[in-house]
């Protein structure tokens, strides 16, 4: 009887594993789908991607390889669901940041091509013509931008000149078009996200300083505040991570999900947390359906409220805050895409741009998400 027992449950705790695990990564009907799109008329990763007033959005940059840096420009039209081209940059940029303005143009800033970017451009979609502003008040790359309530932008972080690791920040007004600095970070912070919360202020959460096995990655967060030009610690995340996305939900608490411990590649994460706004502080949610990283401008928010996963894995994902889980996406991408993009488009359709593969390889190719 105790063989025969053994014979019989064993099989069955593996069914029951299996119709588990499948479930977990099954579909669901009102995740939407994924279906590829236009294609560009360049492979790029580290891109920005910036949604117009007219609702077209704006391509700038990236890159194709070390030392592929673009200065490049495409528009893509959802209409026609078309790209064209447009105006280049001064410079070629990767790691740039691309910031909407009140007046409808389009703050490009910083990045790297060969040496640390100081320099930054407005692009105005009327005219269809980039001019110079600025500079910034020190040249960086990897650095997160931020429009804030009052119409300036705050940009945080990043790398700069020899390969520092930089705490500071500045504020760009567009009025002056000039960058002023604004206080620093309690720490240097490089692979970080940064979100407007609904009281104006700034959660900053996560990254990393120093390389390889000096690097340390944090969990520790903090608040920037307008009104003081202040940052101020709040509560950690329940684990450290860089490389991560950051979506600010309908109810005011922040999405974190995915990014990595110092092991980048081997060390990503399925889990994602939840900032609780009111609290100060991160509280854990269920696990993706996929470990992904290096995913920050492929997260969105959707027109219902939840929030969808782009980047860092072949599939695509949705969590919605009412369960508190996430809901893998029909269709997929072509391979897992790393510094993607993801842009959500006035008629609550998601444009996917980019990114390179496992192989270190940009694509030109674009897909979009529909629900």
């Amino acid at each position: 009887m105790t063989t025969m027992r053994k014979y019989f449950v064993w099989p069955l705790l593996m069914l029951l594993i299996s119709c588990s695990t499948g479930e977990a990564n099954k579909t669901h009907p009102s995740a939407g789908s994924v279906t590829a799109a236009a294609t560009m008329a360049s492979a790029r990763s580290g891109h920005t991607a910036t949604l117009l007033r007219d609702g077209k959005v704006i391509i700038t940059g990236g890159m194709n390889g070390n030392g592929n840096y673009f200065d490049s420009v495409e528009i893509f039209d959802p209409a026609a669901d078309k790209f064209k081209g447009a105006r280049s940059l001064s410079v070629g940029r990767v790691g740039h940041t691309a910031t909407l303005l009140p007046d409808g143009k389009v703050l490009i800033a910083g990045g790297f091509n060969g040496t640390y970017v100081q320099g930054a451009e407005l692009y105005d979609p009327a005219a269809n013509i980039i001019t110079p502003t600025g500079p910034m008040t020190a040249p960086r790359s990897e650095h997160v931008a931020v429009p804030l309530d009052n119409g300036r932008i705050l940009l945080i972080g990043g790398v700069g000149e020899g390969y520092t690791f930089l705490a500071t920040a500045e504020i760009y007004d567009p009025t002056t078009g000039k960058f002023t600095s604004t206080g620093s970070m309690t720490t240097p912070r490089e692979g970080h996200t940064a979100t407007l919360l609904k009281n104006g202020k700034v959660l900053v959460a996560g990254g990393h300083k120093d390389r390889r096995d000096a690097m340390t990655v944090f969990s520790s967060a903090e608040l920037y505040d307008p009104a003081s030009g202040r940052f101020t610690a709040t509560g950690d995340m329940s684990i450290i991570r860089h490389k991560h996305a950051a979506v600010l939900l309908g109810d005011g608490n922040v999405l974190i999900a995915g990014g990595s411990d110092k092991r980048d590649s081997r060390g990503q994460y399925a889990s994602a947390e939840v900032y609780d706004s009111s609290r100060g502080v991160f509280k854990s949610v269920s696990n993706m359906n996929s470990p992904r990283y290096k995913l920050a401008s492929a997260a969105v928010l959707l027109r219902d409220g939840r929030a969808l996963i782009a980047g860092g894995s072949q599939r695509i994902e949705i969590y919605d805050p009412t369960k508190g889980g996430f809901a893998m996406v029909a269709g997929e991408l072509d391979a897992a895409r790393f510094f993607a993009s993801a842009t959500a488009l006035n008629d609550g359709r998601v444009l996917i741009v980019g990114g390179y593969d496992e192989r270190g390889v940009a694509t030109a190719r674009t897909w979009l998400y529909a629900q």
